[in-house]
């Protein structure tokens, strides 16, 4: 569970609010069980709406010339804090220590922030592609893999 943890964590480096909106949403739907824990809030409705709008508004200021880099200290904290939501969750709902679950997706975040950020400014240097395509690229990546990462929770 460490490994899926971390893996939510790097989605997390990528596109802050994508991996909480897809904890919340597996949580909400079943495939992620919180009852009981300190998490259980995930699952609500409201979580879901919140989260998804949240989400969504990220994909579009993302692309804006004016948003700060993810890795300056306020997105890295939010980026951090999200990982780290989202890999506690992950590992709670496996009956598994919240704590290592929060470091692994705060680690995994890290490695998102930084990996993606670096990979996206080479992509575009080296190629000459204009970085909104990148970016765009970027979203695709970061909505599959958080798919991809919830739905191997069943």
């Amino acid at each position: 569970m460490l490994a899926l943890s971390a893996a939510i964590g790097l989605i997390a480096g990528l596109r802050s609010l994508t991996a909480p909106a897809a904890v919340c949403w597996a949580a909400h739907m079943g495939s992620l069980h919180l009852g009981g824990s300190r998490l259980s809030f995930l699952g609500s409705a409201a979580a879901v709406w919140i989260s998804s709008a949240l989400a969504v508004v990220e994909l579009v200021l993302d692309k804006q010339p004016w948003i700060a880099a993810r890795t300056k200290a306020g997105p890295l904290i939010d980026r951090l804090i999200m990982g780290g939501i989202s890999g506690a969750a992950l590992s709670v709902s496996a009956s598994q220590s919240l704590v290592i679950g929060a470091v692994g997706g705060a680690a995994g975040a890290v490695v998102g922030t930084f990996g993606g950020y670096e990979t996206r400014r080479r992509i575009v240097a080296r190629f000459k592609i204009p970085d909104i395509r990148v970016a765009v690229v970027e979203d695709a990546i970061a909505i599959g893999g958080a798919l991809l990462i919830v739905s191997r929770l069943s």
